[in-house]
């Protein structure tokens, strides 16, 4: 019988010895699931999937991470994305799911998992439907600080030299509470802070002129607006087609911009400016250093800036990591800081800040949505500290004024 045992585990030695991944198995004691779009949805939220899978493994190889996919046409096909993260819950060893974005079926997918497995945390990135109802099945959601964005961008652009500021959108999304709450935090914070606000329609990319009618009125308008309002103005756009030829024309003709509605050196830069960033995929601090170079040779130093570490990126692989330290108990699900503390790991350099959201209609504050923000780089120049500054209270009250349906 001895033989037979000993035989036994000098065949399983064996086995993990010519199988790759086969001892991390035995040692994965749990898993934790990844959503994103795809590559063509959103880039950077798959290489944070990725970055995850290179440092904790691949279910499949006996690692830890198992990441999933939502369709590129997700608002169409809710029932795959819900099919998606309820095969999750499936796997006995899953205890968390991070979804980013928590794209229309993530209620309803978070709510079927949390009645098959209320022990699996669930978390989202980005929602894209009412937080005062994704948050009542969620452990956390988070996104971008919008809110307090309202106030911090202004008052870099007065860092800068800002003396009028110019907000770029379209009727479509200003129909959309967080977009219009923060253009009207704008206004108020310019008012407050001496910044003339000013307010231009671009055409809208998903219109009949589509994203290159777009971007070919901004080649054509910026500079005009640049001779109207002066070199001292700043520029801000909400839609991400408008992005790279506003960037392009704010360093040819004048102006500044501080960041975009998305902030990313990807965003924008890497097209304006004719860089190719191939060899540096995925490493940022060397993005930043060869966009930096780029704006600086331009002319633009101390006018441009970003987040150093891209936002979709940081949200897959902060979020993923917080939800493994809740898991190991180092961490509190809700607690500010720990969730700073895990997206601080993946962005070193860059400090976090951030608060939790404030329903502008209700007035409901939500423990378990954390608005985040990174502080903004200034080309040429370096951290600004905006992720320091205390925002006043009264603007985080500040209504869209928008109607709920």
């Amino acid at each position: 019988m001895m033989n037979v045992r000993k035989g036994l585990a000098q065949l399983t030695l064996a086995l993990c010895l010519a199988v790759p991944g086969a001892a991390a198995l035995a040692a994965a004691s749990y898993h934790v699931g990844i959503i994103t779009g795809t590559v063509n949805q959103g880039e950077d939220e798959v290489r944070g999937a990725e970055a995850m899978i290179k440092e904790y493994g691949d279910v499949k190889n006996g690692g830890m991470i198992q990441h999933l996919t939502y369709p590129n046409n997700f608002s169409a096909e809710q029932e795959t994305t819900i099919s998606q993260i309820v095969s999750l819950a499936n796997d006995p060893l899953m205890k968390a799911i991070v979804m980013n974005q928590a794209v229309p079926g993530a209620t309803e997918g978070f709510r079927r998992v949390r009645e098959m497995r209320p022990d699996i945390l669930l978390l989202g990135g980005v929602p894209q439907e009412d937080p005062l109802v994704i948050g009542k099945v969620a452990d956390l959601i988070m996104r971008n600080d919008f809110i307090s964005a309202g106030y911090r961008v202004i008052w870099a652009a007065k860092q800068l030299g800002a003396k009028t500021f110019v907000h770029i959108s379209f009727p479509r999304h200003m129909s959309v509470e967080t977009l219009t709450r923060r253009r009207m935090i704008f206004e108020q914070a310019c008012n407050d802070l001496g910044v003339k606000f000013v307010f231009e329609t671009a055409p809208d990319p998903l219109s009949d002129v589509g994203v290159v009618g777009a971007q070919q009125f901004m080649l054509e308008n910026v500079p005009k607006w640049v001779k109207k309002y002066g070199k001292d103005t700043a520029f801000y756009a909400t839609n991400d087609a408008h992005t790279e030829p506003l960037i392009r024309q704010v360093v040819e003709f004048g102006g500044i911009f501080v960041e975009a509605s998305l902030p990313s050196p990807l965003l924008g830069y890497p097209g304006a400016l004719g860089i190719d960033l191939k060899a540096e995929q995925g490493d940022f601090p060397a993005i930043m250093k060869k966009v930096e170079a780029a704006v600086v040779a331009k002319g633009g130093k101390g006018r441009l800036g970003t987040w150093s570490y891209s936002f979709p990126y940081s949200a897959t692989v902060g979020l993923t990591q917080h939800a493994i330290n809740v898991i190991e108990g180092k961490s509190k699900m809700t607690n500010m800081k720990d969730i700073f503390k895990a997206f601080g790991k993946y962005t070193p350099g860059a400090k976090w800040g951030g608060s939790y959201y404030v329903d502008g209609s209700t007035g409901v504050k939500l423990n378990n949505f954390a608005l985040l923000l990174q502080d903004t780089y200034i080309f040429g120049k370096g951290y600004i500290k905006s992720a320091d500054i205390d925002v006043p209270e009264k603007y985080l009250k500040i209504s869209s004024g928008l109607k709920k349906k």
